[in-house]
């Protein structure tokens, strides 16, 4: 699957997003994944139990629950309410109760990492997972949800006292359950994921509070380092945000050197932050197409296709694996880019994405993605078990569907009220 095989000129016969085949065939992806994760995620002891390959629970007798698992299904159900999807709001309630009443520490405040049945499995209070219950209560407030309103002022008292760094414009990253420190460790990941939940909880509350953190989080992350790498992500920062080139971390969310995944990620997310709010700054949308081509000319594998997971410093591959969560945002970002720039390498590349979906991740027979591939392509669980969630996969489907006005969960709203 060489470059040769894509050699368009140009992308001249009508965007794929417009096309009416197109547009079906994603809304029937998206209907697959709602399909696999709901017919057997619910656990009837609270929150949602993981899957297998099949779309069974894993660990059935004692599952873990993971913080970003449960708010990314209450996100992603919460999409599905507002498609219209029946049964939605079902799993919705059922994630946001196990949040409120088994993640949230009523003793010290903060949310819980990961609970098993007999409760706490790892009592740590996470950056990465307060970001997405910001996401998931400021989604689940767009469909009415009564707890949302409580979570959301829960979890932003605990952003703003405990993670939020004012002299910095960032997140502190991890903490015990007494709120002790655990390292000095400073990471973009969680910084990303809150820029993400900050703009969710603006279009939901209005508070131009939560765009403000958006923007200086990204100054910091993009607009200051990232640029001064060439538009390539630092990932690990010392406690006074001095990168940290030789930091090695864990594999699955703190993996050594860079991850191109994630300059994707942040392209779609400075178009976001943009549109919502910060139109004078010309700069988010220099730096996002910045980060989408810096992306494809050092992550993609030019002879197999996909994304390498990680990078070194001279931008060599180190782990080998193709995820499906970058093309996933790839396609995301393409969607946004195509939107705003008719440069016809954009709409080239976004077909190339859902080329390689289609053929390599998305499980036709089985239903949901496959979530990691060997370098060659071939199916591994390396670093994965089973099919692990639905959020990259079903906003990739979704997001080239609505108008480029903010989240997807935003543009589902502003499109209804216009029909």
């Amino acid at each position: 699957m060489s470059d040769e095989t894509y050699d368009l000129p140009e992308a001249n016969s009508g965007a794929w997003h417009a096309r009416p085949f197109h547009r079906q065939w994603l809304m029937r992806q998206a209907n697959r994944l709602f399909d696999f994760f709901q017919r057997h995620s619910i656990n009837p002891e609270g929150g949602f139990y993981e899957l297998d390959t099949f779309g069974h629970a894993l660990d059935a007798d004692n599952p873990l629950r993971q913080i970003h698992v449960t708010t990314r299904m209450v996100h992603c159900f919460a999409i599905g309410s507002l498609l219209g999807r029946p049964g939605s709001d079902e799993m919705v309630d059922h994630g946001m109760r196990y949040l409120w009443e088994h993640h949230r520490d009523q003793q010290n405040r903060g949310y819980f990492w990961s609970l098993d049945n007999n409760g706490p499995r790892d009592d740590s209070k996470q950056a990465y997972g307060h970001a997405f219950v910001l996401l998931a209560a400021s989604s689940a407030k767009l469909t009415g949800h009564p707890l949302a309103d409580a979570m959301i002022a829960d979890v932003t008292e605990v952003i703003e006292n405990r993670f939020w760094d004012e002299a910095r414009g960032a997140t502190t990253e991890e903490y015990a359950r007494n709120w002790a420190p655990i390292s000095p460790y400073r990471g973009q990941n969680s910084n990303m994921h809150l820029t993400e939940a900050l703009m969710a909880a603006y279009e939901a509350t209005g508070n131009q509070a939560y765009l403000r953190k958006a923007g200086r989080i990204a100054q910091l992350i993009i607009g200051k380092h990232a640029a001064d790498l060439d538009y390539r992500v630092a990932e690990h920062f010392t406690e006074n945000w001095e990168l940290d080139r030789d930091y090695l971390g864990n594999e699955m969310f703190r993996p050594s050197g860079t991850t191109p995944g994630h300059w994707l990620e942040w392209a779609r997310l400075l178009y976001q932050l943009w549109i919502l709010g910060h139109k004078s700054d010309s700069w988010l949308t220099y730096a996002a197409r910045g980060l989408f081509r810096q992306a494809i000319e050092l992550g993609w594998d030019k002879t197999h296709g996909g994304f390498f997971y990680t990078l070194d410093w001279d931008n060599n591959p180190v782990m080998r694996e193709k995820l499906w969560w970058p093309v996933c945002e790839a396609i995301g970002a393409a969607a946004f880019l195509t939107n705003f720039d008719r440069d016809p390498y954009f709409e080239i590349w976004y077909r190339r994405f859902w080329d390689f979906a289609a053929n390599h991740l998305i499980d036709h027979e089985n239903s949901g993605w496959r979530p990691e591939l060997k370098e060659d392509l071939t199916p591994t669980e390396r670093l994965f078990r089973g099919k692990p969630d639905i959020y990259h996969a079903l906003q990739a489907c979704l997001i080239p569907l609505f108008p480029t006005t903010g989240s997807i969960t935003h543009a589902i709203i502003e499109t209804g009220k216009r029909k």
